[in-house]
């Protein structure tokens, strides 16, 4: 029953769609019509410039770490549950019930579990950090530093005396950053990935 409930918690903060809110504030624009059409920080960025994007980008982590906090406050017995709170985030985050079920990615809210986990794993937001980050640098595309990124969390977790039932949420996670990044997918097998620095900012038709 606690896992339930703290999805259902986690979703409703994940709902509070930052790239959304800061596109309608700072741009007055919807950013599902621009750029990739993504509601994630690399749209902000690019569409909206540094400012906006360091907003979403800030804005998505808080929102994990929100879900994290609030689930292990109700149910301090329950290891899991701030898990379970920051999964419902990253589906609230991704499929919105109010914009259509059309979101972000989830990244960044993944960033903000990661922190979260690193109180008791510090090495966690370092490995993963690191090597998604060097993804990123050595070919400046930022989905797949990100596709990278999720990916080493359960493996990292793994590795640590991290309960099973978290490892295998984590790469249900992992499975669903791949999912959203289809399109990315394919366009860097395409050789058509836009890279970092590149902005983007046409009207989708």
């Amino acid at each position: 029953m606690f896992r339930f409930i703290c999805m259902i918690l986690g979703y409703g903060i994940g709902c509070l769609q930052s790239a959304y809110l800061v596109g309608r504030f700072a741009g007055h624009m919807d950013l599902r019509q621009y750029g990739s059409g993504n509601l994630g920080t690399t749209n902000a960025l690019r569409v909206l410039g540094k400012k906006a994007g360091a907003i979403t980008f800030v804005c998505d982590i808080l929102k994990s770490v929100l879900g994290f906090l609030l689930c292990k406050m109700i149910f301090q017995q329950i290891p899991l549950a701030g898990l379970y709170g920051c999964v419902g985030v990253i589906l609230g985050h991704d499929f919105p019930f109010y914009l259509n079920f059309k979101g972000g990615k989830g990244i960044a809210c993944m960033i903000g579990l990661v922190l979260c986990l690193s109180i008791t794993t510090w090495y966690l937001p370092a490995f993963a950090f690191g090597i998604g980050i060097i993804c990123i640098a050595a070919t400046r595309y930022v989905s797949l530093g990100s596709m990278c990124f999720a990916v080493m969390i359960p493996i990292v977790l793994y590795k640590t005396a991290f309960p099973l039932e978290g490892v295998v949420i984590t790469i249900c996670l992992a499975a669903l950053a791949l999912y959203q990044h289809r399109a990315n997918i394919v366009r860097l097998l395409s050789g058509n990935e836009n890279k970092l620095g590149v902005k983007k900012v046409e009207k989708n038709v």
